[in-house]
Parts: C-alpha cells; structure tokens; sequence
C-alpha cells in the first residue's frame, strides 16, 4: 500500500463529504410547449408520416425566404390610421378621378383559397407551422391543381408581422406594381 495515496472513504452523510455533482437535466420538468414538440418530434420519427403532411418539412431555404419576405414587405397592407389617413385625403381632393386600388399582400385561408379558385392569386405563401395541419393540407394540391406557383415557409408568426397580425396561415400575392 503507498503511503502516500491512502483510501479515505468518503462519509456521504449529512454534514459530511460533499456528494459528486450529477446531471439532473433528464429529470428537470421541462415547459410544456418543450415537452410538445420532443413528443411531436418522436412521433414523426415513429409514425409514417402521409406524404400531404410531409411535404410541409420542405421548406423555402434561408436566402430565398429573406429575399421573399423583402418583397412582401413592400405589399404590405396599410394600418388602420395609414388607410384613414388615405381615405380623407381622397375625400378632400373629391374633384379628382377616383385613385387606383393599392396593391396589397391578400391574408386569411377562406380569402385565399376563393383567390386560389378564380386563378386570382399570382404566388400563394403557406406557413409550415400550421396547427391542425388539416387547416392547409389540401392548398398545395389546391394551387398545383388550378396553376398558382406556391411556396412553403418556416413560421406563421413571420407571415403574421407581414399582415401587423399576430399570426397568419397563408398570404397570395395578387397583383405587382
């Protein structure tokens, strides 16, 4: 035995030795919207996925997204105060012939989808992060089916600061200046 490397039991109990650290994170309670999309993540690895649903994984890349969001930006809706502020100034220059219709990103699923069927919309923009997916399941069927180029993009709650929502499912573009 080396004298200078004795085995000193360690005294585990209360007031004694201090108990090696562990790592606690797997027994933590996690938030419930954490809890949510690990369960949702292992399901999608567990369960065949329809392929309707998987089509939502294929998502705009980073670049592509950006340069569509700038774009949108410039078709963003007017606020309340832009609009009235519009329409008093059409009401004091009445003698003027009535101005061109603005044009704007259209926003809402019933709006889109009646956009969709009378060919109306020129791009239809669908959020991946829909909730039940159900709601725009069938839209890129709908869009490849009547012509209209569409395009998938990661978060509702971007598409909703387009439109000064909180969130929206899907936008359409209808008309370009």
């Amino acid at each position: 035995i080396d004298p200078l490397h004795l085995a000193r039991p360690k005294n585990m109990s209360v007031g004694a030795s201090v108990r090696k650290v562990k790592d606690l994170t797997r027994f933590v309670r996690w938030p419930k919207y954490v809890r949510l999309q690990r369960q949702r993540s292992i399901l999608n690895r567990r369960l065949k996925v329809p392929p309707a649903i998987n089509h939502f994984t294929f998502t705009l890349n980073k670049n592509a997204a950006t340069n569509l969001f700038k774009l949108l930006l410039k078709y963003r809706p007017e606020t309340r105060s832009e609009k009235r502020s519009r329409l008093r100034e059409q009401a004091a220059n009445e003698q003027q012939q009535a101005s061109t219709k603005p044009h704007f990103v259209k926003y809402g699923l019933n709006h889109i989808v009646s956009l969709v069927e009378s060919k109306e919309a020129k791009l239809v923009i669908i959020a991946h992060d829909v909730d039940p997916i159900e709601l725009v399941v069938f839209l890129p069927v709908l869009c490849r089916r009547m012509g209209v180029p569409y395009c998938i993009v990661k978060g509702k709650a971007r598409l909703g600061q387009v439109v000064h929502k909180k969130t929206a499912t899907a936008l359409a573009i209808t008309s370009v200046r």
